[in-house]
C-alpha cells in the first residue's frame, strides 16, 4: 500500500532542496529559477520507526524493514496555472495523482533567490495555490457535468450519485471554499474519492525556515500556523538547508549536529509523522527471525484487511490474527513470553488493528 505525497509551491520556495534532503538524492535539480523542476521526481522515503528497531532487537531479527512513503517534486506554479500558464497543466496533473499536498511555502529572508513575486508573504502564496486548484477543479466539474447529462436521462444510480456529489463540490468552490470543506458521508467516501478533485485532498502547510529559526520557527511560520489551525490544516517548520547538510551526514555525525542546531530530531520525522496524521495512518508490525517489518494501513481498518496489506490471499482466507500490543511485547521480551503472561489474542474478522500491534496472521491454504 503506497501513499504518495506531491510537494508543491511557487518556484524558489525550497521544494527541490527539500525533495533532494528527504531522498538524500540530487536528481531534482535546485536553482535559481522557476520551472528547474520540468518533469516530477519521484522518490521513496523510510518511515523513521524506533520501535521497529527495538522489535527487531528482540525477535533476533536478521533484516529490519521499514515501510516507505512516496514523495512527489512537483513543477513551481505560477498564476495562471489552471488556464495552462508556465507547466500549469502538467502541474495539475501530476498533483491530481497524489494522495496528499504538501506545500512549502517560503518562510525566510534571503536578496539571492529571488521570489516569484517579489515579496516573502506565505499567506498570499497559499491564496495563489488555492485559488488556483480551485479554478481548476471548477472547469473540471463543469465538464463532467455536462458528460453526466445523457447517462442521467437514463436513470444509471452512480452518474445520479456523481451528479450529486459534483453539485456540492461546485457549490463551495463557487462560495471561495475548497472541496475538503464539503461534508461527505462514510457511505459516499468511495464516490467522492473517485472524483480526484484537487481541493478535496488533504493539505499539510511545510514552512521553509532559514537554520536560525528551524528550533521555533518565526514570524512567518507563525502566520501559517495560525492560517492552518483556523482552517483545520496542519504545519510543520523545516529548514530545507539543514535538512540537505544532514542528508550527507551519516547517523552519528546526525545525532551531533542536531545537538548543535537545538534541534531534538530530523525534519524528515516531523514531516513523516505529520503526513500520517494527516491522512489517518497508523503502522503495525510483523516480527520473526527473518526480518522485522512496519506496515502502513489506515486508522479503523479491520483485521482481514490489514492482513491483506501483506498478500491478498491472507484478506481472502483469514482465518484469525494473533495480536500482542507493542508495549507487552517490548516489556515481556519477545513473542513466547507474552505469549505465557496471557498477553497474546486470537481475534477474529471484526477486530480494529491498533497502531503498533505486532501481528501474526492465520490464514486458510
Amino acid at each position: 500500500m503506497g501513499f504518495k505525497t506531491g510537494i508543491v509551491g511557487l518556484p524558489n520556495v525550497g521544494k527541490s532542496t527539500l525533495f533532494n534532503a528527504l531522498t538524500k538524492t540530487a536528481s531534482a535539480q535546485a536553482a535559481n529559477f522557476p520551472f528547474c523542476t520540468i518533469e516530477p521526481n519521484v522518490g521513496e522515503v523510510s518511515v523513521p520507526d524506533a520501535r521497529l528497531d527495538k522489535l527487531a532487537q528482540i525477535g533476533g531479527s536478521q533484516k529490519i524493514i521499514p515501510t516507505r512513503m512516496t514523495f512527489v517534486d512537483i513543477a513551481g506554479l505560477v498564476k495562471g496555472a489552471s488556464k495552462g500558464e508556465g507547466l500549469g497543466n502538467q502541474f495539475l496533473a501530476n498533483i491530481r495523482e497524489c494522495d496528499a499536498i504538501a506545500h512549502v511555502l517560503r518562510c525566510f529572508e534571503d536578496d539571492d533567490i529571488t521570489h516569484v513575486e517579489g515579496k516573502i508573504d506565505p499567506i498570499a502564496d497559499t491564496e495563489t495555490i488555492e485559488t488556483e486548484l480551485m479554478l481548476a477543479d471548477m472547469e473540471s466539474i463543469e465538464k463532467r457535468l455536462q458528460g453526466l447529462q445523457r447517462k442521467l436521462k437514463g436513470g444509471d444510480k452512480q452518474s445520479v450519485e456523481q451528479d450529486m456529489l459534483l453539485r456540492r463540490a461546485l457549490e463551495a468552490l463557487e462560495n471561495g471554499q475548497p472541496a475538503r470543506t464539503v461534508e461527505v458521508s462514510q457511505d459516499e467516501r468511495k464516490s467522492w474519492d473517485m472524483l480526484q478533485l484537487l481541493t478535496a485532498k488533504p493539505i499539510l502547510f511545510v514552512c521553509n525556515v532559514d537554520e536560525d529559526s528551524a528550533a521555533k520557527g518565526n514570524g512567518f511560520s507563525d502566520q501559517v500556523a495560525k492560517m492552518a489551525a483556523d482552517i483545520g490544516a496542519a504545519s510543520v517548520v523545516i529548514s530545507a538547508a539543514i535538512e540537505e547538510e544532514i542528508s550527507q551526514l551519516e547517523p552519528d555525525e546526525t545525532v551531533m549536529f542536531l545537538e548543535e542546531m537545538g534541534l531534538e530530531e530530523a525534519g524528515l520525522d516531523r514531516l513523516i509523522r505529520a503526513g500520517y496524521e494527516l491522512l489517518h495512518l497508523q503502522t503495525y508490525f510483523t516480527v520473526g527471525p527473518k526480518e522485522a517489518r512496519a506496515w502502513t494501513i489506515h486508522a479503523g481498518t479491520l483485521a482481514p484487511q490489514a492482513a491483506g496489506v501483506i498478500h491478498g490471499d491472507f484478506e481472502a482466507k483469514f482465518i484469525r490474527a494473533e495480536t500482542i500490543a507493542y508495549a507487552d511485547f517490548v516489556a515481556l521480551g519477545g513473542e513466547q513470553p507474552a505469549k505465557e503472561a496471557g498477553k497474546m489474542r486470537a481475534e477474529g474478522k471484526a477486530y480494529l488493528v491498533k497502531d503498533g500491534d505486532v501481528l501474526h496472521f492465520l490464514h486458510g491454504g
